[in-house]
């Protein structure tokens, strides 16, 4: 299934409209759309601004704008390559997250990523990372080292609006329900859980489920893990409601119809490499999915990239996809603030 992206030809058409800031201030802040505030564009007033260093000045501030955006493009920095960006991201989060297991490292960095490495022709569709997991970034950086050819925009939404929008009656059930991700690791299928878990050792495996609360049975070569994880959050610094999670990456019904149809002839539908049931584990319905991907697009916006853009988003407060492209193409990734979902309790 391959959505298209409306916000793309719209944003073509808008010119920044800038903000006015006290005189002597060092960046200027620009909206990327008329009448919106996502996502802030920032850009220096002076030449040769370092950007990790004046964002360490500005850390207040620059916490109660992402809060208050969800999403912040820095151009115009001159942002020579993946070390310094790698200096940025660490000058906002002080330690980066350098163990996720999907992502292959960027040899240039020491806790950056490339980007997921998913068939230029094909649409990622709209995630928070990590949020099907026990624990997720708060803060996501990417970093563009080279635009493509054509397409490759990184569409984003604010999940605050997505909750407005999609419908209450599946809204209300998603919030009280949350989500059950099903996974069933299969040999030359999918990624393995060798890959997954960073290991080879079943015991270490079953360490790490059981600590973080994921059912695990293995069925010979084969794994399945059941993991329960919301659908709607209140995030821990706003305290907004918002819908956070992975539905478009798992669901049976985002498959392209070619593949869902060949997998179908191979697995039943519990043996399927990924999938997601509403928490009680009934089947969400195709139709309840699409109402939701449809939400997604009508929210979107998608800035075509600059060579040197960093585009900094609160990830809980902001979902992202990726339109298909013509290569090549590279955008490297950092994460930070690392956040676990018992913490939605006390936060």
């Amino acid at each position: 299934m391959e959505p298209k992206s409306p916000a793309f030809s719209r944003f073509r058409r808008v010119e920044p409209k800038p903000v006015v800031l006290p005189e002597g201030d060092l960046v200027t802040e620009r909206f990327l759309e008329d009448g919106s505030t996502f996502p802030l564009l920032i850009e220096p007033k002076v030449p040769d601004l370092d950007l990790a260093g004046w964002a360490a000045s500005q850390l207040p501030w620059l916490e109660e704008r992402v809060h208050r955006h969800g999403a912040i493009l820095f151009r115009g920095f001159g942002v020579p390559d993946v070390a310094a960006f790698e200096g940025f991201a660490a000058a906002i989060c002080g330690e980066l997250y350098g163990e996720y297991g999907d992502l292959p490292h960027a040899g240039d960095g020491k806790k950056v990523y490339n980007s997921t490495p998913y068939p230029p022709d094909k649409t990622i569709l709209f995630h928070n990372e990590s949020s099907h997991t026990p624990q997720w970034p708060l803060r996501q950086f990417f970093f563009c080292v080279q635009k493509a050819a054509g397409g490759g925009e990184t569409p984003i939404v604010d999940c605050r609006r997505i909750f407005q929008m999609i419908d209450p009656e599946v809204r209300e059930r998603f919030a009280r329900l949350g989500l059950l991700y099903v996974r069933n690791f299969t040999p030359g299928l999918d990624v393995s859980w060798q890959d997954f878990f960073r290991t080879d050792d079943p015991a270490l495996v079953e360490r790490i489920c059981r600590e973080n609360d994921i059912e695990l049975e293995w069925r010979g070569d084969s794994l399945r893990t059941r993991q329960q994880a919301p659908a709607v959050a209140q995030h821990p610094a706003t305290g907004e409601s918002l819908f956070f999670n992975q539905i478009q990456l798992h669901h049976v019904s985002c498959m392209e119809p070619e593949v869902r149809r060949s997998l179908a002839e191979l697995f039943s539908e519990e043996e399927l490499p990924r999938n997601v049931y509403y928490g009680d584990g009934a089947t969400i319905p195709d139709e309840v999915v699409q109402h939701t991907l449809d939400v997604y697009w009508r929210a979107a916006v998608a800035a075509p990239w600059e060579e040197g853009d960093v585009l900094m988003l609160d990830n809980m407060l902001v979902a992202h996809a990726r339109n298909p492209y013509t290569p090549p193409r590279r955008i490297a990734v950092a994460m930070g603030r690392m956040f676990r979902r018992e913490q939605l309790q006390t936060a």
